[in-house]
């Protein structure tokens, strides 16, 4: 199984050569680990291939993509494709996107009956199988009700955070998993917009290095969701306190 990353920004823009795109990851060809502005550089047979995906919280950062995907592949596919996420995420979608006022109700197109969008809800603890792949639902803490996702195969797995600050619940659960490879944490803010951070529920380094400090588990550790203008200072940040950490990267592949 393969992880590749579509998007891993905390914003959009060219910038040292590259493009900056929001989080997206996508697990072998058909699942989505939210749906940032990264899907938008996968094909439009690539694209058809996408029969899930999973949200992390309702922020135009993680969904934007949605809404296009849904409307490029109808009619390009058979088959539904599943969103799932928390009960008060769906909600959002409904309300506030497909709403025929923000974008058309996909659950009922073509038909009611044979529609392209489907929704599930999902709790923390609740556990997804897909052809060998397990993602379970794990806690996180934003300004709106939200995840993180453990994905795991054979004997290796992914974890990540979503959009977080710091909770006790989120790394009760990773000290409880024996499988990590892969650790994905966001750390959107440098140490000096601290107040920031706390005031919307990220983290910045000094936050993450504590809590990074106390794992035992042998795993190789990411952040990821850097502003943009801030990725240097937020990685030198990690290596002045001793944290071995790295940055993820676009385009990026994490096996399992």
């Amino acid at each position: 199984m393969q992880i590749e990353v579509l998007g891993c920004a905390g914003g959009i823009g060219k910038q040292d050569n590259h493009v900056l795109r929001t989080t997206s990851f996508l697990l072998d060809d058909d699942i989505l680990i939210d749906a940032g502005t990264g899907v938008g550089e996968l094909s439009v047979p690539a694209l058809c291939k996408i029969n899930h995906i999973f949200i992390t919280h309702s922020h135009l950062d993680h969904i934007t993509s949605i809404p296009f995907l849904l409307d490029t592949v109808l009619g390009l596919r058979e088959g539904y494709i599943t969103v799932y996420a928390l009960a008060e995420t769906i909600r959002t979608l409904k309300m506030h996107i497909f709403n025929w006022k923000i974008w058309p109700d996909f659950s009922v197109i073509p038909s009611e009956d044979q529609p392209l969008l489907r929704y599930q809800t999902i709790e923390v603890g609740e556990t997804v199988s897909l052809n060998a792949r397990h993602i379970t639902a794990i806690p996180a803490n934003h300004v709106v009700p939200a995840l993180g996702y453990h994905v795991s195969h054979c004997d290796n797995g992914f974890v990540f955070s979503g959009d977080s600050t710091d909770n006790d619940a989120f790394w009760d659960t990773v000290r409880n998993i024996s499988n990590i490879k892969y650790l994905v944490v966001e750390t959107a803010f440098c140490n000096q917009e601290k107040a920031l951070a706390e005031l919307s529920k990220h983290y910045c380094p000094s936050m993450l290095v504590k809590r990074l400090n106390e794992l035992k588990q042998d795993l190789e550790v990411y952040i990821t969701h850097l502003k943009p203008g801030s990725e240097l200072i937020i990685m030198q940040q990690f290596s002045v306190a001793g944290c071995h950490v790295k940055a993820l990267k676009n385009n990026q592949i994490l096996v399992l």
